[in-house]
């Protein structure tokens, strides 16, 4: 039987890759997993198109990259607890993931990425943008480059999931987010990263679940954390992805941003998303530099 061969296509000049030539419904011979790795590391998300999978081939595909981790806070899919269910409905106004983020920052050791398998989409809207957080540290200037080495960031998950957050405050949130008293922890992360994989140093704050510089107030952190902000936003970091039924996007949540775009009231989006585990992220100057991909 004839090999069709894995292909990589860049998606964007700032980052993101389609992969074709896979069917992810069945295991992935290894040299084929190598090139799709190598292209998740390259260009920070990769995208895929056509996978009709059941619950257990998606957590099979999950499984070759690292352990699963579960989501504390959002609705499983009934049988799967690895699989969290993304879901507007039509008489929802609210959606999940509408602001500039990356997953599990909040965590000791922050997720690898996240897998999104769009099940049900609207006829248009619900695109998600991607932005690349190495090529936002880059274009930084040498002065800022500096000011930010030795800093660290806190980063928190209560007021976005805590019982006084900010979807505990959505009415129409019943049956989406849950586990409240889990929503307490606070941890410290570099603001500048040595990619643990890559060894691209990255910027590593984010306007959802950052909340201030170690050491400094909220009130003393929101000017530079605004002017990062602003920053990494810029289009020529980001991509935008259009969703089908059967598409995936896997993102690395240690060098992407991303944003659900909330444009598509009534109508049902449906999503089944896994997060696969990660390793602890040093800051960018405790480590020498690891060679890094020509890609990016």
């Amino acid at each position: 039987m004839s090999h069709t061969p894995v292909s990589v296509a860049p998606f964007s000049s700032a980052l993101g890759a389609v992969i074709s030539g896979v069917d992810l419904s069945r295991p992935i011979a290894a040299p084929d997993f190598a090139v799709i790795r190598q292209a998740f590391h390259d260009h920070g998300v990769i995208f895929f198109r056509d996978q009709i999978l059941t619950p257990e081939q998606h957590i099979a595909f999950a499984r070759q990259w690292a352990p699963i981790d579960i989501n504390r806070f959002f609705k499983a899919v009934p049988g799967y607890p690895e699989i969290a269910e993304v879901r507007k409905e039509p008489e929802q106004t609210t959606n999940i993931g509408g602001g500039w983020h990356t997953d599990h920052s909040y965590d000791t050791v922050p997720a690898m990425g996240s897998i999104l398998l769009a099940r049900e989409t609207p006829p248009s809207g619900g695109d998600t943008l991607f932005a690349h957080m190495g090529r936002a540290y880059d274009a930084l200037s040498e002065g800022m480059k500096r000011t930010l080495e030795g800093l660290q960031a806190v980063h928190g998950s209560a007021h976005i999931f805590g019982d006084k957050g900010h979807h505990a405050r959505k009415t129409d949130n019943s049956g989406r987010i849950g586990n409240e008293a889990a929503a307490t922890q606070e941890v410290v992360h570099p603001v500048v990263i040595r990619h643990p994989d890559t060894g691209r140093k990255t910027l590593y704050v984010n306007p959802a679940f950052t909340l201030r510089f170690d050491g400094w107030t909220m009130q003393e952190s929101e000017g530079l954390l605004q002017t990062l902000y602003r920053h990494a936003m810029k289009p020529e970091f980001s991509c935008r992805f259009s969703w089908a039924p059967g598409s995936i996007a896997f993102w690395d949540n240690r060098a992407t941003w991303h944003y659900a775009l909330n444009d598509y009231q009534g109508q049902r989006r449906l999503m089944h998303r896994i997060t696969v585990q990660g390793s602890p992220i040093p800051p960018a100057a405790s480590v020498s530099a690891a060679p890094q991909s020509a890609a990016h």
